[in-house]
């Protein structure tokens, strides 16, 4: 599975897990509209595909990502209203389709990650740093804001660290972004690619409906006041995935003292 060459966008299966790559470093992994769209395509096919069970984002070079490409950005100062309006858009929607996607996903990020780079790694359910990582929410430095990027930055690293970093533009590093929650793990370079397995590995053990129900259901509870309606929700997703085939595979060979049937 591949995307056009010049989208400079790489997709390698191996097993169950997919791996996403940026590979565009001479530019820093820059994202344009022909790079946001060829990662919301890839991550729509890894969606259908029922082979793949975990996706990783990754990004070629000495950067995870530098956000918009500048010539992406000199183009941009000439567009009308609502062409500015449907470009945000598609970004928009690529980091929706990340933040959606039903199966896990991983961010390996071994460099910098600036500006829309950071919405990247905010928008997957986890992520791994190379020590060397340093991320800067830049927008305000060039008179813009964060804008489609804010709802997975904010809360993931929280509001009284957005309204430091969205004002200051300060670079930070790995193990800043880790205490924030931006990051989950820091790990010495050469030891990424080991720790990114490792988690791949844990998410495998998973059902696979159970873990894209998993992550539908803290979409469906976080922020919301615990009344009589979250309670009767929670009590009929957990009814539903007791009847269902994989629950109770899952509890059979729970009981039976083997491994269940997606881990094969």
């Amino acid at each position: 599975m591949s995307s056009p060459a010049e989208l400079r966008l790489r997709v390698h299966v191996q097993g169950a897990v997919a791996t996403v790559l940026m590979d565009r470093a001479e530019v820093h992994n820059a994202f344009d509209p022909q790079l946001i769209a060829g990662l919301t395509e890839a991550f729509q096919r890894l969606e259908a595909d029922a082979a793949v069970r975990v996706v990783v984002l990754a990004a070629s070079g000495r950067s995870f990502s530098a956000g918009a490409d500048l010539n992406w950005m000199k183009r941009m100062a000439t567009y009308s209203g609502e062409e500015n309006v449907a470009d945000a858009r598609a970004l928009a929607r690529l980091m929706r389709v990340i933040d959606r996607l039903a199966k896990p996903v991983i961010a390996r990020v071994q460099g910098a990650a600036f500006g829309g780079g950071v919405g990247l790694v905010a928008c997957c359910d986890m992520a791994v740093a190379a020590r060397e990582a340093v991320f800067c929410l830049s927008e305000v430095r060039l008179g813009l804001i964060p804008a489609v990027i804010s709802p997975y930055v904010v809360r993931a690293m929280g509001a009284r660290a957005a309204r430091r970093y969205f004002l200051t533009a300060e670079r930070f590093g790995a193990d800043e972004a880790h205490r924030l929650g931006l990051v989950h793990q820091v790990t010495d370079a050469e030891g990424l690619d080991a720790a990114v397995a490792a988690l791949a590995d844990h998410l495998l053990k998973g059902g696979p409906v159970a873990l894209a129900s998993a992550k539908d259901l803290i979409a469906a509870v976080s922020d919301r006041p615990l009344d009589d309606a979250v309670i009767e929700d929670t009590a009929r997703r957990i009814a539903a995935q007791r009847a269902g085939a994989e629950g109770q595979e899952g509890v059979a060979a729970f009981l039976e003292k083997r491994a269940p049937g997606w881990i094969g």
